[in-house]
């Protein structure tokens, strides 16, 4: 996670930046407030795209450790009835 914090940190501060030159350039307002609108819109798209990527390595990595889980909950179940079918051989020879 500290590696994605970083990647927000510098979009956050590019953003920032982009958005402080965009005010101080010397232009028209209407130029200006264009000017911010489309960089909003592309960081907003990139932003959303970094996130998509996050979400989906997130849940491919959950899906993973699931069926990890489930496998070694059959394999204890496995081992469980071998051990229950060992006491009962134990038992039935005494």
């Amino acid at each position: 996670m500290k590696t994605s914090s970083t990647i927000l940190g510098i979009l956050g501060a590019a953003a920032a930046g982009a958005f402080i030159g965009v005010l101080f350039a010397p232009d028209k307002g209407s130029n200006t407030r264009k000017k911010i609108k489309d960089k909003s819109k592309d960081y907003s798209d990139n932003l959303k795209s970094k996130l998509d990527g996050i979400v989906n390595t997130i849940t491919s990595n959950g899906k993973e450790i699931i069926e990890e889980g489930k496998s070694k909950l059959n394999q204890v179940k496995e081992d469980y009835n071998t051990l229950k079918d060992d006491v009962k051989t134990v038992k039935s020879n005494y």
